[in-house]
């Protein structure tokens, strides 16, 4: 009986365990963090701000597979401009690898249907509605499950993308990604975009999937 319980014990541990959340931004120093490109992201009561652009603060000590990544951020006005990168193939050398070499989760509210928050920028569509106003805390989480991605925000799915849909359109503008696959593990990163776009971020975490 008692290993009976002491099983069940350790089940429900690991559970738990499987399901806690892992910063990767701790709130005090950018350790473990690099910054590529103009402009620079940096920190600022506890939170990381974004000044001018376009750069790229990415994470450097790991890359990441199947995994829920939570991003906690708020946006200054409803057109700030920023993003998240993830499924980077490689260390970024300048800003723009990351957005050729890995796929952007936009952050931005007043674009098409394209272009604005929640989307795999430029690749696929994603619902409205789920944003809240600038100066607002929004919880974008979003799904990495091999060559799909999901992206909730403030609990509401907003994004279903599959890399292999033969359905992706073609890239029309200069400062879309290139198309073609990317890894299934790769590093992730924020955007700093433009002079006039602050975004701050409160929040960065990792977890297993369930």
């Amino acid at each position: 009986m008692k290993q009976f319980v002491f099983g069940i014990l350790l089940l429900t541990a690991m559970s738990a365990s499987a399901q806690t959340w892992r910063p990767i931004f701790d709130g005090k120093s950018l350790e473990g963090w690099e910054h590529v490109g103009p402009g620079q992201i940096v920190l600022e009561n506890g939170m990381l701000k974004t000044e001018g652009g376009m750069g790229l603060l990415w994470y450097t000590r790991e890359k990441f597979g199947n995994c829920v990544l939570r991003v906690v951020y708020k946006t200054e006005k409803e057109d700030s401009n920023s993003g998240v990168f993830v499924r980077i193939a490689d260390k970024p050398p300048d800003a723009w690898y990351g957005v050729n070499h890995g796929y952007e989760i936009q952050i931005e509210d007043k674009e098409d249907e394209y272009h604005r928050t929640g989307v795999i920028y430029s690749m696929v569509t994603a619902k409205t509605g789920a944003s809240k106003g600038p100066g607002e805390w929004n919880i974008m989480d979003i799904t990495l499950k091999g060559h799909q991605i999901f992206v909730s925000l403030n609990g509401t799915e907003i994004t279903r993308f599959d890399s292999t849909d033969p359905n992706i359109p073609p890239k029309k503008k200069s400062f879309e990604p290139d198309r073609g696959p990317r890894p299934e593990s790769g590093y992730m990163g924020l955007q700093n975009h433009g002079q006039n776009d602050v975004v701050w971020f409160k929040e960065v975490s990792v977890r297993a999937l369930k």
